[in-house]
């Protein structure tokens, strides 16, 4: 085999699935312009584009895409291959790419960052401010941590830990309406809701006891996309709210907050690690991964 086919060929898949050159570069520790000698070298070679280059975006021609099609899960063979030879001798380093849920970052991951960077000196990593419903290929992300459950999709996702859900108000606000006692009087109630950044959609509101599923229809006049901004409003008395108990324990345990239904207690929210790709560093990926999963078993 030609060796710097195989390359060359490497080159083109990592621009594919991280969507440009810059990033392509940053991933296989070359410069931009190289990445770029190196796709134009692979079309001559083979005699036809494989790439359409425009100002805003790249995408595959016609030939490219089966090019690519056939390539790729042979050279993925190849890298897992060499992964598994090398083992332990693989080095944590480059840049790494990551788009994080506020709140995890906030109360779960940024307390042991410096633990994390401490034990990798030659990994950077950037966060990147990315929708949860974007492209993550497109968007260049390595590893996404999102709250909710996944599409379905060719990406893999880790659990990592599953968060209770609590319906919750602060005492001036029971004070002023008096405290609902089932779910079903929240109809009656101010009722803060929340919109699903995954669809757009306000979520339902939910109560769980065992195999039981209660779903109550709730109306409030303020929709908030910010879970933070959720908890500063319930806790400022504008109404009730269901929000994560991740990070907010504290609220219940000091009194801010009081938790409405502790007799509906298993309504839970799954929290994801996604890895758009394997055209992307392993063991600085694995690395982050297995952090994230070993600072979440004691939030678990």
């Amino acid at each position: 085999m030609d060796g710097r086919l195989l390359a060359e060929m490497s080159v083109l898949a990592a621009v594919v699935e991280t969507g440009s050159f810059t990033r392509a570069a940053e991933v296989l520790g070359l410069s931009a312009s190289g990445v770029s000698r190196s796709v134009a070298r692979l079309e001559a070679k083979i005699g036809v584009r494989l790439l359409e280059r425009t100002t805003r975006a790249l995408r595959l021609t016609g030939e490219g895409t089966r090019l690519y099609e056939l390539a790729a899960p042979h050279l993925s063979g190849i890298e897992e291959a060499a992964d598994a030879v090398a083992g332990a001798a693989a080095q944590v380093r480059g840049v790494l790419r990551v788009s994080l849920n506020p709140l995890f970052v906030r109360y779960v991951l940024a307390p042991r960052l410096p633990e994390f960077l401490a034990r990798h000196p030659e990994l950077e990593i950037r966060m990147v401010p990315v929708p949860d419903a974007a492209d993550l290929v497109a968007e260049g992300v390595d590893v996404a941590v999102r709250f909710g459950p996944q599409p379905a999709s060719s990406m893999s996702s880790r659990l990592l830990l599953n968060t209770r859900v609590l319906t919750v108000a602060a005492p001036a606000y029971l004070k002023r309406h008096g405290r609902p006692k089932v779910p079903q009087d929240l109809a009656g109630h101010e009722c803060l809701q929340y919109i699903n950044p995954q669809d757009g959609r306000v979520f339902d509101w939910e109560f769980h006891r065992g195999k039981e599923v209660l779903v109550v229809e709730t109306r409030g006049r303020l929709t908030l996309t910010d879970g933070d901004a959720l908890v500063r409003a319930c806790v400022a008395g504008a109404g009730v709210a269901q929000m994560l108990a991740l990070g907010f324990e504290s609220l219940i345990t000091g009194g801010a907050l009081v938790d409405l239904f502790p007799d509906w207690p298993d309504e839970r929210f799954p929290l994801y690690a996604i890895r758009p790709s394997r055209r992307l560093p392993p063991a600085a990926v694995e690395a982050f991964l297995d952090f994230c999963t070993e600072i979440c078993r004691g939030h678990a």
